[in-house]
């Protein structure tokens, strides 16, 4: 358990919290200080008091850049958000033409999210729904060029039209399975079929993605 703050302490901190969701960064010492009503060498002594009490963690002595924890030593969740563009719409149902224009941004966890390049799709149709995969859903996915059989992927159709099923390779052919028995599944010759990426959550709702 963490040794308690004083007053001044969680003053500070709460301060940090505030510019660090406000910005993304860490104020400045000065800055601190100008905006506190407090010495130079009060933040500084402070910060020391906050790291000793591990509510937060410095790269160095002299560094800028801190970063604020959790009770579990994790990093503050707002410390642990990354941006990551949705890209027109994708179809679960009938494939729809592929759209490469943005539109619009998300914000998801990188400590629930952790690769890199990651992109969202939002869903059209119901044919994954069975996969708890909606209409209007927000798809995160991974991307990649190779599946695994079961796996939900992202696959682009004779290079123009975009769906999201699950995979299944055979010997002669790929299948593209629904997860919904009104929806029959579709199969493709190899070069028919590339993959564009893995899809590895949902978001339902348009809600924690902003234009």
């Amino acid at each position: 358990m963490r040794l308690k703050l004083t007053q001044n302490q969680q003053k500070v901190l709460d301060y940090l919290k505030h510019k660090v969701k406000e910005n993304g960064l860490s104020p400045s010492l000065r800055s601190a200080a100008a905006e506190l009503a407090i010495s130079h060498a009060a933040v500084a002594q402070t910060l020391k008091a906050l790291e000793d009490k591990a509510y937060i963690r410095r790269e160095s002595r002299y560094s800028r850049t801190l970063h604020i924890l959790e009770d579990t030593g994790d990093l503050h969740i707002t410390q642990r958000q990354k941006q990551i563009p949705v890209i027109g719409h994708i179809t679960a149902g009938l494939p729809m033409y592929a759209q490469q224009e943005w539109e619009g941004s998300l914000l998801v966890d990188a400590k629930i999210y952790p690769g890199q390049n990651l992109f969202a799709l939002k869903i059209q149709g119901h044919s994954m729904k069975n996969a708890g995969i909606l209409d209007r859903d927000l798809a995160i996915c991974e991307p990649r060029q190779y599946a695994h059989n079961k796996e939900i992927v992202v696959a682009l159709i004779h290079q123009e039209q975009a769906t999201v099923k699950r995979f299944f390779l055979h010997p002669d052919f790929i299948e593209l399975r629904p997860e919904n028995p009104d929806f029959r599944s579709q199969k493709y010759e190899f070069e028919d079929v590339l993959i564009q990426g893995k899809v590895i959550g949902i978001i339902r709702g348009p809600k924690g993605w902003e234009k």
